[in-house]
């Protein structure tokens, strides 16, 4: 068994004394696991950094066995080590992914997504805005998408959509919340793509996203702890926000 792709590089851990164990996000395979002979030596070291862009050929026996990659680095994200920031945007959405896509399975969409945010990491004025919407993309991708076009309650596109169920992921407006209101969580602007999007208003979004990953898309995965490295880049952007 053999096959080529590009892909996203979302973990790597020692395998033996000289080799590493990958699991890469590529577009037609999904997320693929495989050993690098050699993939822990200090020349493949500064390759198999979490984010790499990577050319990968992946060969087995069979198509059920672990296999083995040949890698080839294509773009390295490795700058964002000095920055605490990027670090901790790069390290969740590789995380997220680890944690939520099924192995083997090909997600195109949520894989150019996933390309187009990474791409975006050295431009930190937009960056967390456009991993708040990938958060909303991977949530609709899982089969766990909010829907936010019109009201719930009043079932017509209401100008004042302020509130999202909870159970459901519905849109649901002023009007209709009524005394309802203390039991739905907020809907910012800027999950409408309304507005200037101010810090406090995608912190707002990150609770709400970290509602439906937590309490939606977690049980379907055996009820497992959403990953510590989703919550750090919230916690160092709400301590970022506060500063500014």
């Amino acid at each position: 068994m053999e096959w080529r792709d590009q892909g996203i590089l979302l973990s790597s851990r020692r395998h033996g004394e000289s080799s590493a164990i990958i699991e890469v996000f590529t577009s037609e395979r999904g997320r693929h696991a495989g050993v690098v002979r050699g993939g822990a030596s200090r020349r493949m070291a500064p390759v198999l950094q979490p984010g790499a862009q990577l050319d990968v050929e992946w060969r087995a026996r069979l198509e059920d066995h672990l296999g083995t990659f040949r890698v080839e680095p294509l773009k390295s994200r490795a700058w964002s080590i000095g920055e605490r920031m990027a670090l901790a945007g790069l390290n969740a959405v590789c995380a997220l992914l680890l944690f939520a896509l099924p192995e083997r399975e090909a997600h195109e969409r949520i894989y150019r997504k996933s390309l187009i945010l990474l791409d975006l990491l050295e431009q930190p004025e937009i960056w967390p805005l456009a991993y708040l919407n990938w958060e909303l993309a991977l949530l609709e991708e899982m089969g766990f998408g909010l829907d936010l076009r019109r009201c719930a309650v009043m079932g017509e596109k209401a100008n004042d959509l302020s509130y999202i169920s909870p159970k459901t992921g519905r849109a649901v407006s002023r009007a209709g919340a009524g005394e309802w209101a203390d039991r739905l969580l907020p809907l910012p602007p800027c999950l409408l793509g309304e507005g200037p999007a101010p810090d406090a208003e995608i912190l707002q979004g990150f609770q709400v996203t970290g509602h439906f990953l937590m309490h939606h898309l977690a049980p379907q995965m055996g009820n497992k702890p959403l990953p510590d490295a989703r919550a750090r880049f919230v916690a160092r952007f709400a301590a970022q926000a506060g500063a500014g």
